[in-house]
């Protein structure tokens, strides 16, 4: 790929800037005039990705790349890893703690939501070692 591309850095447990590049994406496609409908898939998977992330990873980062028939987004954390991807991947399936629940996360939607929107999805992790998720949307598609 190549073509515009971002990376931003996502923080581990810094729920006060959670949710920023997801903002930005979001408002850099709308800028650049892509499908709305488009545009909103999009945002969902980066966002529920950097809020898992921000919950469950160590820091970490969203990369986005934008080439003329693919956006692609990358998103890398440094945290526990996920052990289990198919349990991980249920509806409903949490581990978030109890103060992240009272603060309105945890249902469980984050990677089904992800997989739901992208047109691709991967996810590659190994407990202790980090969990990198890579989704792509086709660009040409209709959104």
């Amino acid at each position: 790929m190549s073509g515009l591309r971002k990376n931003f850095f996502i923080k581990a447990r810094d729920f006060i800037h959670a949710g920023e590049a997801s903002i930005r994406i979001q408002h850099l496609l709308k800028t650049m005039q892509y499908d709305p409908r488009l545009v909103r898939r999009i945002a969902v998977c980066s966002y529920e990705g950097e809020m898992n992330v921000v919950m469950h990873g160590g820091d970490g980062n969203l990369h986005m790349e934008l080439d003329r028939d693919v956006l692609q987004l990358d998103i890398n954390d440094e945290g526990p890893g996920i052990p289990d991807i198919e349990l991980a991947m249920r509806p409903g399936y949490s581990t978030a703690s109890d103060e992240q629940r009272e603060m309105g996360f945890g249902a469980g939607m984050g990677l089904p939501n992800m997989k739901k929107n992208a047109d691709d999805m991967t996810i590659e992790s190994q407990p202790g070692k980090g969990t990198r998720v890579r989704m792509r949307f086709f660009l040409n598609e209709g959104g």
